[in-house]
């Protein structure tokens, strides 16, 4: 069964000692060069996490663009854009052009997002709740907006609609077509991977999920895709359909490898509290390709997934992650996942 794989990174850049990435320039331009090394590798997607007032990634689509400019098969793409923050019809105008100068290769996931270092973030962008509003209801409507956009839906009046009293009749621009279909959303419970698909997206299942019910998390997080899979069929919608999970999975063929990531041989599930709820995340998967193989063949949500993106160690720089694709496509091609 093939399915596609890709890196998912946090963008992470820090000053310190041992730094292989110390600035926001370095992570920039080092993740238009991962992206190519990720392509040259065989891999599907190169995605990054969105995460603001942080030493990481709050800026994607610029990001994005010059990943897609430097190479030609790869998905650029996103896990997530916070909509709290967001402004749904510029929010529309960078993403169809970024997915234009992609020719298509955008895939852009949204949702409310997660938790942000900054307590009033959103209000120090502009955005506050009104009264009897709540962050997840007003993510999911700026949603609605911003997908009416990209189809091409009139979202403003001419001024020949606005004197004669007319419907707006002017879309956003550009419009990039078929990137409708390329939109996902971030899911962390049951309840959002199926409202996923009871609205026609593609699924994004968190690399954490809320409202742990103590059992392992592959198990839980394949319960989600197959309810998501259960709600699109019944919503009659024509867009989604894929289902993508992250895993840390890193195979151990150098001293390098072993030194980094030996230590997490046979790990385990990490569960605790977040946002006043039980948590679980999975265990991160090192070992020889064969034993990594192995495990990512037992993962339940993995084997039902259609994409499945690694978790990205960018601080390691560009030199050691391009080995590390190199491991992960050997991997995916002992899963029969690639030729």
């Amino acid at each position: 069964m093939t399915k596609k794989i890709g890196f998912l990174s946090f963008g992470h850049y820090r000053d310190v000692a041992g730094s292989r990435v110390r600035t926001a320039g370095d992570s920039l331009r080092q993740h238009i060069d991962l992206a190519v090394a990720a392509e040259a590798a065989g891999l599907d997607g190169a995605w990054v996490r969105v995460h603001h007032f942080d030493h990481s990634l709050g800026a994607p689509f610029p990001l994005l663009s010059a990943m897609a400019a430097r190479t030609s098969t790869i998905d650029v793409g996103t896990g997530v854009v916070d909509l709290r923050y967001e402004n749904p019809l510029y929010m529309a105008e960078e993403a169809g052009a970024t997915d234009l100068i992609s020719a298509g290769r955008l895939q852009l996931g949204i949702s409310r997002g997660s938790p942000e270092p900054a307590a009033d973030g959103q209000a120090r962008f502009g955005y506050e709740l009104a009264e009897g509003q709540d962050w997840s209801s007003l993510a999911r409507g700026r949603a609605e907006v911003f997908r009416n956009a990209i189809t091409g839906r009139p979202v403003a009046r001419s001024q020949r609609a606005l004197a004669r009293g007319g419907e707006a009749d002017l879309p956003i621009q550009p419009l990039s077509p078929g990137l409708p279909n390329r939109i996902w959303w971030g899911a962390a419970t049951q309840a959002s991977g199926r409202w996923a698909g009871e609205q026609g997206y593609n699924l994004l299942s968190s690399t954490l999920l809320l409202a742990d019910d103590g059992r392992p998390f592959h198990i839980q997080q394949a319960d989600q895709v197959r309810a998501y899979r259960v709600a699109l069929a019944g919503s009659g919608l024509t867009t989604g359909g894929q289902a993508a999970v992250t895993r840390s999975a890193f195979p151990i063929t150098t001293d390098e490898d072993n030194a980094f990531f030996g230590l997490d041989r046979g790990g385990t599930d990490s569960a605790g509290i977040l946002d006043g709820l039980p948590a679980r995340s999975g265990p991160t998967f090192a070992g020889s390709i064969d034993e990594v193989a192995s495990a990512l063949a037992a993962d339940q949500a993995v084997q039902a997934a259609d994409y499945v993106l690694f978790a990205l160690p960018s601080m390691l720089g560009v030199d050691y992650n391009a080995h590390l694709f190199e491991n992960l496509a050997a991997v995916a091609r002992e899963l029969g996942w690639k030729e």
